[in-house]
Parts: structure tokens; sequence; C-alpha cells
């Protein structure tokens, strides 16, 4: 275009995107993947129980819940830019101290400062920062982000596993902390801006006059107070309920059942490129189906990969569950904002979507220790996943009777 005398700028927005793809990569694969490598070392090492263990995770998740309601209101008033950039601070001194640990005291405190500056990097705000950038191309952008952090397991959980065979799992878990300062402190802090306005922008780049902030569809009071709320919010916490604790102890599933270590890392990170695969299919078929729709359809692949795993470990098998699966998983990570965004607009969005992710974050808190205690006690994970298929089949049907009309009542 340039030969024509035109010039076109790429959207700043844009340019947040791809950050906000790196650095949701970097923070997922350290703070949230890389866990499960370090299970069974840290078991064998330290003495714990694999509950204790899964137990602080689940720890670190609830604080993340809980931590999102003050973060979304932060968001919605001052942007993302100093809190993602002190957040990511936190995080990679958190898991400095991490290598260090020695008692389960120690580890639990980690544990709770890895959940809070969890809440202040991962998904919820970077999807409030694309939910105020754009409005009609909104499920693009968060499609580039997810599309790139979808990676993040099959980057990390590998990285994390040669990192523990060549160095064993303190200077591993020391290696990943400073990756994670690294890249994430300087992007969060020279790129980010807290709305199109402050750079003299509207949202999605257009040029039409157009109000800076987007006016707000709903009232905060009645959304909280409707039967539409609160039923999307049980059936995303029973999802999250049954899938949270098959993804953190897919690997010592996998080691449970005869599968080597090193290639359950790897199928535990081809998850992560069939998340990617999801994320690429959802965003030409969101374009034709409602938000509703699209979590249903979600929700049921998620149901029907959960009992595959009962089958047996036959290679077959595996590679069916991770395909089903870690599609249905890239696509559930973009199900969630987009049918936030779409009932409630982006001017609440930070302060709606965290309220929900506080039952989520408790749902996520319950089910990797339980899944842990399960395993204690039964020396399997069968009952574990029958339990996610039946949660799961609950939230499907929740959603598919979710009251029709306005989402506020």
């Amino acid at each position: 275009m340039k030969r024509l005398g035109i010039r076109r700028q790429v959207y700043y927005g844009w340019y947040i995107a791809l950050v906000l793809a790196i650095t949701e990569t970097v923070s997922f694969g350290v703070l949230y993947y890389s866990f499960s490598v370090f299970i069974t070392p840290m078991e064998a090492e330290l003495g714990w129980t694999r509950g204790e263990i899964t137990g602080a995770f689940s720890l670190s998740l609830l604080i993340t819940g809980f931590i999102g309601v003050p973060v979304g209101h932060w968001l919605d008033k001052r942007g993302a830019r100093l809190l993602m950039t002190a957040g990511s601070i936190g995080a990679s001194l958190t898991i400095l101290l991490w290598s260090q640990v020695n008692t389960l005291p120690e580890f639990l405190v980690l544990m709770a400062l890895k959940g809070a500056c969890g809440a202040a990097i991962l998904y919820e705000p970077a999807f409030a920062v694309i939910a105020t950038w754009f409005t009609n191309r909104r499920g693009t952008a968060m499609t580039v982000v997810t599309f790139v952090a979808g990676f993040a397991s099959t980057i990390f959980i590998p990285l994390s596993d040669a990192l523990l065979v060549a160095y064993g799992w303190r200077q591993a878990l020391f290696i990943l902390g400073i990756l994670l300062g690294v890249i994430s402190i300087p992007l969060h802090a020279l790129v980010l801006r807290r709305k199109p306005a402050d750079l003299g922008l509207q949202p999605d780049g257009v040029s039409a006059p157009q109000s800076p902030v987007e006016t707000p569809r709903v009232s905060l009071g009645r959304v909280f107070r409707s039967r539409y709320f609160w039923q999307l919010t049980l059936a995303f916490s029973l999802m999250y309920l049954s899938v949270g604790a098959v993804r953190l102890h897919f690997i010592p599933l996998l080691i449970s059942v005869n599968i080597h270590p090193s290639s359950a890392a790897v199928a535990s990170g081809s998850i992560g490129v069939m998340q990617v695969v999801g994320r690429v299919i959802f965003a030409p078929v969101e374009r034709r189906f409602s938000s509703r729709a699209m979590v249903v359809g979600v929700f049921a692949a998620l149901t029907l990969s959960l009992p595959i795993l009962l089958l047996g470990n036959a290679p077959g098998l595996i590679f069916a569950f991770v395909t089903l699966f870690g599609m249905a998983i890239g696509m559930h990570t973009l199900a969630r904002p987009l049918i936030i965004a779409d009932n409630y607009g982006a001017a609440f969005y930070g302060r709606i979507s965290s309220t929900l992710g506080i039952f989520v974050r408790v749902a996520g808190t319950v089910s990797p220790f339980a899944a842990g205690v399960l395993f204690d006690v039964f020396g399997n994970y069968d009952l574990m996943l029958a339990l996610a298929t039946i949660f799961s089949a609950l939230a499907v049907a929740l959603i598919v009777v979710l009251p029709r009309g306005n989402a506020s009542e």
C-alpha cells in the first residue's frame, strides 16, 4: 500500500495482544503447567504426601480466585499496566523462593503468594485488557492471545522436565523463575496501556466517532441478583471441578499406569498443541453460533473425553484423550470470557468476571486436592475420572437450560 501513498498504521491494541500472548505463555508455563512435573520429585525428597503437595497448589488457586475481586475492581478503574508489572515481579520472586523451600509451612505460604501474583498476571486481567481495547474484534484478539499461550504446556512441561533431569527440581525452578522475570516484567511495564482513549484511539482502531468508554449495558446489582449469572457460575464451576483435577494430575496419572515419566510429560505437553488447534477452530465457528451454543459444544466435548482414560493406557487411547480433551480445553479458555463479554459488555467486565471467577477458583482449589486424596486412599485415579465425568455432564445440562432473554434477569 505504500506505493499508492497510503500507509496504514497498525492499531496499538494488536501490539498489546501480542505482548499478552507472550507473557501469558510464560506465566502459565511457569506458574501452572510446570507444577505437575515437580510433584513426584518433591514427594520423594521432602517426604510430603501427594495430597499435601497438591493441596498447596489448590490453595494457590483459591487465593487467585479471592484476590480476583479487588483485581477486577482495579482493572475496571485503573487498567492493567502497574498491576501486571508488579504481579510479574512478585511471581518471579516467589518461584525463586520455592526453589529453596524445605518445610511444608514455607511451601504453603509461597503457594499462597503465587496465587496472589497469578491473579494479577494470568488470563483474567489479560482478557479484561482485551475487552477494553476491542469490541467487534474482541473474539479475534482473544484468540491471538490464547493461540500463542496454548503452547504454554507444550513448551514448559517438556522444558521443566528437561531442566529437572539435568539439574534437579530446585535448580530447575530457579531457572524458570529467572526466565519468568526477564520476559514478563519489561513487556508489561513498557507496552501495556490503560485504554485506547489514552492514546487518542478508539476500540478496534476504528476511525468512526464513538464514545471512548463503552456505556454500561447492565447494572452490577441486577447481574449479581440474576438467575442467569448464578446458573452460568455453577456450570463453569462444575466444569473446573472436573477438568482441573484431570489436568493437574495427568502426568502422575500416566505414571501410575506404568507410562514413563518423560513420555507422560510429552503427552501432557501435547495437550497444549491440541489447545491451539481447538482455538483455531473456535475463531471461525464462533462467528456462526452464539456464545451460549459454543459453551454447550465445548462442555459436551470435555464430557466425552474424560471416560477415555478409564478404558486403559494403550497409546491410541491416550492419543484420543489428548486430542479431544486438548481441543476442548483450548476452546473452553475462550468460551468463558466471550459469553461474559457478549452478555454484559466491557464496562464492568473485570468485576463480573472476577466474581464468577471466585467460584470457579474454589472448584479448582477443591479438585486437585481431592484428586490427590483419592489417589492416596485408593491408589488409583479411577474414582476421580468417574466423578469428573458426572460433574461435567451436569455442567452441560445447566448451560442447555439457561434462561432465555436478558442475562441480567
